[in-house]
Order: structure tokens, then sequence, then C-alpha cells
């Protein structure tokens, strides 16, 4: 078994570090403080390659892989997870098109968002009363000569008011999950309006808002995949969010350790440094510990991903893992910090604020253990 990286994936890595240092770090606490949407980042990321990590190089990615991915997440998040949220959304989007969408749709619209052009992607799957229950959407496409017309609202939609391309489920006949059915919608196309952007607890630099359709057209031609295929595409793109999401839990929970172990070097009680007493560096060593084992369920998740085998088990462990793991790390850091880290002065109340989060998108965390479960009776059936 070989852990070492490929020229690739280091490059890959080292450029997200790179930029995620100079670039999204120095921007992050006013991102958060001031609730500033990070367009201007995306785009830079897009000329970077790093909105389109692991889509084909034939329309304007990387082509560099699932690990590669969840590699540039890992260091992004760990400077700004309100950055790094968009950023997974957007890849979700453009791989479910280049999956499933006809290579018209491929070239218009996945090379407009891996270049940065659609400034995001948005996916439009849970409504206000259908969240882990995807199959209960309200939302509809009803087919009026050439086009589809679609009726309904949409929640906690991520860069919701500001993604150029957005992938909405509509139910499509009354079929239960299998009545659901994907579309593409453009920003500015008729009927489409964004709502109030949410004041949330973390992630306060992301756009999330509820989205209208009220007699939205759309051309035939933007059905992604087929007809009453949309549960399963959506089923599809989770299974690989939660990758995303994994690895945006283990950059907080990075970012976690680094400010602690920084704190504990630099603040002193009883005349030592507070890094010199037990109780601290315990808990720095169980943070460490877990913080590596999320690392590697992450990227197993994607190293199967990648080879293009089943993963849903390995990705919902992985999402899990690290996204409990991360709110127990912003928990620590906070306590590390005492009394300043609950003050904004220093970084760790936006860490724990970001965290909390991540154990419920994507699929919360009982969800995931309702996957985990069933994989794992389904392997010993």
């Amino acid at each position: 078994m070989d852990f070492e990286l490929s020229d690739d994936q280091k490059l890959i890595r080292d450029t997200a570090r790179t930029f995620a240092k100079n670039v999204v770090a120095p921007k992050a606490r006013d991102t958060d403080r001031n609730e500033i949407f990070p367009a201007e980042t995306y785009r830079q990321m897009g000329e970077l390659g790093l909105l389109g990590v692991n889509v084909p190089a034939e329309y304007g990615g990387a082509g560099a892989g699932v690990i590669s991915y969840a590699l540039a997440v890992m260091e992004i998040s760990q400077a700004c997870c309100s950055t790094s949220v968009g950023m997974c959304v957007t890849n979700m989007c453009a791989e479910l098109i280049t999956q499933f969408g006809t290579e018209a749709q491929k070239t218009k619209h996945v090379t407009r968002l891996v270049s940065g052009e659609a400034i995001a992607g948005a996916f439009a799957l849970s409504e206000p009363h259908a969240g882990s229950d995807p199959g209960a959407g309200y939302t509809t496409a009803v087919k009026k000569g050439d086009r589809w017309v679609l009726n309904g609202t949409k929640q906690w939609i991520t860069s919701g008011a500001h993604a150029g391309v957005i992938v909405v489920w509509a139910r499509t006949s009354n079929d239960g999950n299998k009545g659901l059915s994907c579309f593409i919608v453009e920003k500015g196309t008729p009927g489409l309006t964004a709502g109030k952007h949410e004041e949330k607890m973390g992630l306060r630099g992301s756009n999330t808002v509820p989205l209208t359709f009220e007699n939205c057209e759309v051309p035939e031609e933007n059905l992604l995949g087929k007809l009453g295929e949309g549960f399963k595409l959506a089923m599809i793109a989770l299974d690989g969010g939660r990758i995303g999401i994994a690895a945006q839990a283990v950059g907080t929970a990075r970012a976690a350790i680094e400010a602690s172990v920084k704190y504990a070097k630099d603040r002193k009680a009883f005349g030592s440094p507070i890094g010199d007493f037990q109780a601290i560096r315990w808990m720095l060593a169980d943070l460490q510990t877990q913080t590596s084992a999320a690392e590697l369920l992450a990227l197993r998740a994607a190293f199967l991903k990648e080879s293009k085998v089943p993963f849903t088990r390995e990705a919902s462990m992985a999402k899990l893992f690290a996204s409990e793991l991360s709110n127990r790390a912003a928990d620590r850091a906070v306590q590390i910090h005492g009394g300043y880290g609950y003050i904004d002065e220093f970084p760790v109340e936006r860490y724990l604020r970001d965290a909390r989060v991540q154990t419920i998108y994507e699929g919360t965390s009982e969800i995931q253990r309702i996957v985990i479960a069933r994989e794992v009776l389904k392997q010993l059936a």
C-alpha cells in the first residue's frame, strides 16, 4: 500500500496551499465578519484550475482526479470554510453535468463553472419541508411544447444568488422518487428569484438563499440525464459531495490545531507556556491523531471514487467521522484559548461556528449512520 502522493497531486495541493495562504486566509476574517461573498476569489480559483480539479481537461478542468480535489479542498478550508463550501458545490455541479450531461451541456455549462466565468454553481435539491427526504419535494416541472416550466421553492441554496449555473430537482410525475428529474437553470432566467440571504451562525461569507421558481421556463435540452432519473443523480452527487465535506472538515480541524499550538506556545500560566501542561498536551495529541485518521478516511473514499469502484459507505464514513471530529477540534481549540477563544480577536470562534454545519449539510450525521449501516448489512447478507 503506497501512501505517497503523485507529482500531480503534490502540485495541486501545493498550488491550493499557496493560494490559500496568500489570498484566501488574509481575507477570511473580513469575509466572515462582513458576509462578503468571495466572487473574485472564485474567479482566481478558476484561473488556477481549482474549481475543476476533477473535471476532464477537454471541458476546462485540471483532470487531476478526486484525490487531488480532496487535497485542494483541505487546503482552502484550512484558510476559510466560507470560500471552500462554494468551491465544493461548484465541483459537484460540474462533475454531475460532466457525468450525465449531453455534449452541448458539458461544453456550455461545465466550462463556465470550472473557469470561474459562472462565479459558482448551485445545487438546488432541498426544500423548506424536504431536506433529508428529497423525494418529498413539491417543486414541479411541466412540459410545455419544447420547454419545461418549473414552479416551486428551494431552500438552503449555497451561492444561490450569485451562481451562474444552477442544477435543480423537480417533480415530473407523481411516481415517488422515480418522479424526480434534474434540470439546468441559468442565472437570469425569467421566473427565477433569489430570496433574502440567511443570517447564519457560521459560513457567513457563503451566500445561502431560498430560490423561487414561478413559471420559470427552460429549454427542453436543459433536462440533465433522463426523465425520472433525478433521484439517482442526486444520490450519486451527494456521495461525491460527502468526500468534499469530509475534506473541508479536515481543513477546519487542522486550522483549529494550528491555532491552538501557536496559542499554547505563547500563552503562559503559572510561569510556563500552557503547552507544557499535560491537560493541553493530551487535547492536542488526541486531536492530531483523530485528524490524521479523518484525513485517511477522506482520501480513501477519494481513492475509491477515482478508481471507479463503489464508495458510498466510505464517503459516508469519512463525512461522519471528519465532521464530528471538526466540531470537537474547534470546541477544544476554544477551550485551550480560554476567554480569548470566545472573542473574534482569535480565529477559533469562527472555526467553531463554521464547523457546526458540517454535521448537517450533505446529509446529517444521522443520515450517514443510516447509509453506513445499510451498506454494512448489505455486505453481510
